[in-house]
């Protein structure tokens, strides 16, 4: 055989192997670019990553329905569980999975909350120069100073503890208590425009709010340096229509109005989804 038949054989395994590589890389599922770097022939910047925080009451799969849509168009999406302990608390726990967790490190970060979570991020993102969006949906927006508390003015939640919860101590905290809601509140407070029998597992479900996370004062708010978002359901008995739209006016949020309850990211996740796209579109 000649070298020079030889080394056109070579050079053949080399160029397929090649090809092959490139096309592994490129089914690989959730694979991104390295941080900063643009897409191969595009010039666009690596889609970033979309974190999610559910609020109280609540678990991660009340995203379930905007995660499989945001993973259906490529993106990471993460959902941490909010521990619902109290706000310094909750904060700093969402503080440290966004600042150490390896898999966050150099992405750009897309901030999602639903109800109390919306104050949750709201002090989890100061500081940290990865968050390049905050998107609240049915969300507290706290300012410096307000209280989970001060902002229920309104809500189907603002009345006598014992009315609306079933209060459980909690071990090794004295003086702070486990708050669920009433199983019979939850369909037409919590959870309206949701079925029945949707309403009632969700009632089973739930998990508990810990009282000291309604009266911690609020700090240096992050969407004062972070463009925002809000998802207002103007069906909302939780957080009032009125009350989420203060708080985002107040904040300077791009505000969507969305005809549901207090659960839009479960009635309406097609919507909650499409703002979250134009948060990324914006911010890209």
């Amino acid at each position: 055989m000649s070298l020079s038949r030889t080394a056109r054989r070579i050079s053949l395994r080399a160029l397929l192997a090649v090809v092959v590589a490139a096309a592994l890389l490129a089914i690989v599922p959730g694979r991104a670019a390295p941080a900063g770097a643009a897409a191969a022939g595009g010039g666009h910047p690596a889609k970033p990553v979309i974190v999610l925080e559910h609020g109280a009451w609540a678990d991660a799969s009340s995203w379930n329905s905007v995660i499989s849509r945001l993973q259906l168009l490529g993106f990471t999406v993460y959902a941490p569980p909010n521990p619902l302990r109290g706000l310094p608390q909750d904060s700093d726990y969402l503080h440290q999975f966004l600042t150490q967790n390896p898999a966050l490190q150099g992405q750009p970060v897309i901030l999602v909350a639903h109800s109390y979570g919306g104050a949750v991020i709201t002090g989890a993102a100061v500081g940290d120069p990865e968050v390049k969006a905050l998107v609240y949906v049915d969300a507290f927006i706290p300012d410096e100073g307000d209280t989970v508390a001060s902002l229920l003015s309104g809500s189907c939640l603002a009345g006598n503890p014992a009315d609306l919860f079933n209060i459980v101590p909690i071990p090794g905290a004295p003086g702070d208590l486990d708050l669920y809601l009433k199983p019979s509140l939850v369909p037409e407070c919590f959870a309206n425009g949701l079925p029945a029998s949707q309403a009632a597992v969700i009632a089973a479900t739930q998990r508990p709010l810990a009282t000291s996370a309604l009266a911690a004062t609020f700090g240096p708010p992050a969407w004062k340096t972070i463009p925002s978002w809000a998802v207002i359901g103007t069906a909302d008995h939780v957080i009032p229509a009125a009350s989420q739209t203060f708080m985002a006016q107040r904040a300077g949020a791009h505000i969507t109005d969305v005809n549901a309850g207090h659960l839009s990211l479960i009635s309406k996740p097609s919507v909650v989804t499409r703002v979250i796209l134009e948060a990324v579109q914006a911010t890209g």
